[in-house]
């Protein structure tokens, strides 16, 4: 499914984003715990900037005139409601945190949590925004891989 030119880093992580996001879309806690264990042992700076990419894209998608932050609030509200009715463990916080943090308005290394607890819940906002959308991931997450690669690419002056 992911491309075979890509690097074996990229290829697992679009793996087990993959894998999590169908565990959260599916209410399915123990798939999901163990997706993202896996998403947390991999390289933790590349792995938070595809969550953040995608969760990015997503609320672009969601709201092309721009995000207010009731459209914010709406978005955690959703999400924390329906999370918690399949996975008790949810942290509302660690929603604000990855909310706001690929909006860019905090900074998530400020604010540090258990890397597991940031990737659930990344995951579940990914999955609402999904769910919200009515889109596929792959798309968010291949060009969320490829912006990073670019990135990666460009020499800085």
């Amino acid at each position: 499914m992911w491309p075979t030119h890509w690097p074996a880093v990229a290829r697992d992580i679009a793996e087990a984003l993959d894998a999590a996001i169908v565990a959260a879309r599916a209410s399915d806690s123990a798939a999901l715990t163990e997706a993202t264990e896996e998403l947390a042992a991999l390289p933790a700076e590349q792995v938070g900037a595809v969550l953040a990419g995608v969760v990015r894209e997503l609320l672009e998608t969601l709201h092309p005139d721009g995000l207010t932050g009731e459209d914010v609030q709406d978005v955690l509200s959703r999400c924390a409601r329906a999370a918690a009715l399949w996975f008790p463990v949810v942290d509302v916080d660690s929603l604000v945190t990855v909310l706001t943090g690929a909006l860019g308005v905090a900074d998530v290394e400020e604010n540090p949590r258990k890397p597991e607890r940031a990737v659930e819940a990344a995951i579940l906002v990914i999955a609402d925004l999904l769910s919200a959308a009515e889109v596929p991931a792959d798309g968010y997450v291949r060009r969320a891989l490829a912006e990073i690669a670019r990135a990666e690419t460009v020499e800085m002056p």
